[in-house]
């Protein structure tokens, strides 16, 4: 009778422990299904500006481009956003694209057309889905000022942000624009959300007033403002500077202690940055 007692005893807390087992690697599998964790981004100050395009050929704006800067190991891939008449977010440089202008074409029209390497236009929903299946690139997402009007501009800005929160893509994802109201507005919808300013009219402590997490300025701005790259590290804000093609400014910008350059030549700045 002990024996049979032991013998029932040792099988339960077998069945136990096999339980236990299933369920870590059920919940393991369920983890990893959930793509990689956000938390071993590359810590480099390379951002390629339209993705990494220039060296093979590929088209800006692609998901090609962003592969490419995944793979050579930027530390984000800029890309920019309109939205169509039909409100879908649409990856695109210039307002139009083959004559076509995203603003005023429905999606449908806009996904007739066909980059140089035979992707359509990305949307934003496939570009952010295709940068969250790794944690190396942060996805630097351009919002761009629409030109019908202030309040699509802000129609825009509730869309972009919707969009990434839908994804669960806060992680990834860092926001920049030359709209200073669309800026504003993808603060108040998102405090935690690291926002930068383009457009260079801004003091760095008018940004930190308006709660910009950083400046995002052209290299002619910071020359002639030379003291504020020391403003905005006082005042802990981001220092990003585009598009910094030489090496010259480069190592200028370096010196400095920017936090990010944007570049049409990732591997060249990688390069330096490697010495």
């Amino acid at each position: 009778m002990t024996y049979n007692c032991n013998h029932f005893f040792k099988s339960i807390s077998y069945s136990m422990n096999a339980q236990i087992l299933l369920l870590l690697g059920l919940l393991l599998v369920s983890l990893s299904a959930c793509g990689p964790a956000p938390e071993t981004f590359l810590n480099n100050p390379v951002i390629a500006h339209r993705g990494a395009w220039k060296t093979e050929g590929l088209p800006q704006n692609s998901i090609a481009s962003l592969q490419r800067a995944i793979d050579i190991g930027c530390a984000g891939s800029e890309f920019d956003v309109w939205m169509t008449a039909d409100g879908v977010l649409v990856l695109n440089h210039d307002a139009d694209y083959e004559g076509l202008v995203i603003e005023s074409a429905t999606f449908e029209e806009v996904s007739q057309l066909r980059l140089s390497n035979g992707e359509r236009l990305p949307t934003a929903e496939e570009y952010l889905r295709k940068g969250m299946t790794q944690n190396r690139t942060k996805l630097i997402f351009e919002v761009k000022p629409s030109k019908v009007s202030t309040d699509r501009g802000i129609e825009l800005a509730d869309k972009c942000v919707e969009l990434v929160k839908s994804l669960g893509a806060e992680k990834w994802v860092d926001y920049i624009t030359f709209d200073h109201d669309i800026g504003l507005q993808i603060i108040e919808l998102d405090p935690d959300a690291n926002v930068a300013y383009l457009n260079g009219d801004k003091s760095p402590q008018e940004l930190k007033e308006a709660g910009y997490f950083g400046l995002d300025y052209n290299i002619r701005v910071m020359k002639e403002n030379p003291n504020w790259f020391e403003e905005a590290r006082e005042l802990g804000l981001n220092i990003n500077v585009w598009t910094v093609n030489n090496r010259e400014d480069m190592e200028w910008l370096l010196e400095q202690g920017v936090d990010y350059i944007t570049t049409d030549e990732p591997e060249m700045l990688l390069e330096l940055i490697q010495k």
